[in-house]
């Protein structure tokens, strides 16, 4: 039996989405990624929510109003569809301090997510929401890096030296400029995980040269493009970056951009009811 995969605190640990028509984006997601779901919210819940798994572990979740799909075509969408990233905590109740010492503040204050944990919704010093998460029954999610899984949140931030003193001053995060980018880092983060659920990752990641520090890697810092607002982007893992793209498009997704650099082939997509994502493909460079 493998070993669940555990987030250490500060880590991001879990991605979901909130949707106006809960139903077409459970088909949607499903088509792209192969997902199935389960509730996770009790029938008569006003706000329902749905667990997206992947080979029989939890991949994402998916949330939205009860009968959307019927108010959906009558009346505006109550809710404005996106991507949210989760960062792990211990302590639910301390961490909150630090997010408002630090010049963020608390829109959604802790709260208990069932029996899975408990959650708070945040906003950083730069106006970018994210999220806490104290894990209970759910650890984080466990289909990670690997096709139809989530691969990593990335911070897409309009002052990058801002963004380096908030989450440093939070969650102790390094900040790593690569040359090609800025890796953030979690120091340890690789240990725990060579520890317990990824016992090969450091021989892995060197059979394909990845560069030093990357076990501890838990995404990276992206300038803006023109016209992007600041936010955190969610990337998930596909075998084929072209397939995926079609897929998408099939099913009513709009592509945004396609890129290829040494590492990875990308494409930026909004789906069917606007939510910006990336699927990527790795293809790492020979030796």
């Amino acid at each position: 039996m493998s070993v669940p995969r555990t987030y250490p605190e500060r880590v991001p640990c879990w991605v979901d989405t909130e949707q106006p028509d809960l139903d077409a984006a459970a088909n949607f997601y499903g088509g792209l990624f192969g997902w199935t779901f389960s509730e996770a919210t009790p029938p008569d819940a006003a706000f329902r929510y749905l667990i997206a798994r992947l080979d029989e572990q939890d991949a994402a979740g998916i949330g939205g109003p009860s009968g959307a799909s019927e108010a959906v075509a009558s009346e505006p969408a109550a809710v404005s569809p996106g991507w949210n990233t989760y960062v792990a905590v211990a302590d639910i109740k301390q961490a909150v301090p630090r997010v408002e010492a630090a010049g963020g503040s608390i829109i959604d204050p802790p709260a208990d997510a069932g029996e899975g944990g408990r959650s708070a919704s945040c906003i950083d010093s730069e106006g970018v929401p994210f999220r806490l998460w104290q894990p209970k029954r759910r650890l984080g999610a466990q289909a990670v890096n690997t096709p139809g899984g989530w691969n990593f949140s990335d911070l897409h931030s309009a002052d990058p030296a801002a963004s380096i003193a908030y989450y440093t001053r939070v969650f102790g995060w390094s900040f790593d400029d690569i040359g090609f980018g800025t890796m953030i880092r979690q120091p340890g983060y690789g240990d725990h995980l060579a520890a317990t659920s990824d016992p090969g990752i450091y021989e892995r990641q060197s059979g394909v040269n990845a560069p030093p520090g990357f076990a501890d890697a838990i995404g990276w810092l992206i300038p803006l493009e023109d016209g992007e607002e600041p936010h955190w982007h969610v990337s998930f893992t596909v075998a084929d970056r072209d397939d995926s793209v079609a897929t998408a498009e099939r099913l009513g997704a709009t592509v945004l951009s396609s890129t290829d650099d040494d590492w990875t082939r990308n494409a930026r997509i909004l789906d069917p009811q606007g939510a910006l994502l990336t699927v990527s493909q790795f293809t790492p460079p020979p030796g």
